[in-house]
């Protein structure tokens, strides 16, 4: 069974292969933020193969589609770094159509590391590891660290490779404080009811918050940028 159907009757079959920007019109109805950088990104950590033309063009599958299709999904809905979708990509086969992220890892508090563990899949230093918690950044429930957790150390030591210290990361500790307190204040009144649909609305509501939020996050410093970078 192919990713995508040949064609409908009457119509013309589908590409084989596709180049980057193909694959980025196809992808951006759903994932409006990819960039052709991100996608070359996304390849570089070894997320997607896409074949190589002798001119050194890529070209994509239709199973390169769906992985990435998987990849973005499972960043947007559930914050999964890159470390554990590239374990969830070499643990499953991704079908055709985009495969529904596991029950075990859509909640992040079903992710439950130990320190070494975390340090581990994270990559991050032991040091720079308990530089972040005293700043409250990372903050383990009973010596346990979950999805979340996992998600800052990986973005921290990220940033550490570029030169960034933990004293540059309190502004997002105290803006993401601001933000879930007025988060807060919309998805109460439907968490409080004794309902489980309102319930389940009120959870709705907050990864589609977070989603709002991270967009606006990304096209902000994407503006503040546009000087340093010439464009």
């Amino acid at each position: 069974m192919s990713a995508e159907p040949a064609g409908a009757s009457g119509a013309a079959p589908a590409p084989a292969l596709m180049s980057i920007g193909e694959v980025l019109e196809r992808l951006r109805p759903e994932f409006p933020d990819t960039t052709i950088s991100k996608l070359r990104f996304l390849e570089a950590e070894g997320l997607v193969e896409p074949r190589r033309t002798p001119a050194g063009y890529r070209k994509y599958s239709w199973d390169d589609l769906a992985r990435l299709r998987f990849v973005l999904t499972a960043q947007r809905d559930h914050y999964m770094p890159l470390r554990v979708i590239r374990e969830q990509l070499a643990s499953r086969e991704v079908a055709p159509t985009l495969a529904a992220v596991g029950p075990a890892v859509a909640d992040p508090a079903d992710v439950r590391l130990s320190r070494d563990e975390l340090v581990a899949r994270s990559g991050i230093a032991g040091e720079l590891l308990a530089e972040v918690e005293r700043l409250g950044l990372i903050a383990p429930t009973a010596g346990r660290y979950d999805a979340d957790g996992l998600a800052v150390a990986e973005a921290v030591a990220g940033l550490a490779s570029f030169g960034l210290e933990p004293r540059h990361l309190r502004a997002y500790r105290t803006s993401a404080d601001r933000e879930a307190g007025l988060f807060a204040q919309l998805v109460a009144p439907l968490a409080r009811q004794n309902d489980p649909a309102a319930g389940a609305r009120a959870a709705d509501t907050a990864r589609e918050l977070v989603r709002l939020s991270q967009q606006l996050h990304a096209a902000l410093v994407r503006i503040g940028l546009r000087d340093a970078l010439g464009r």
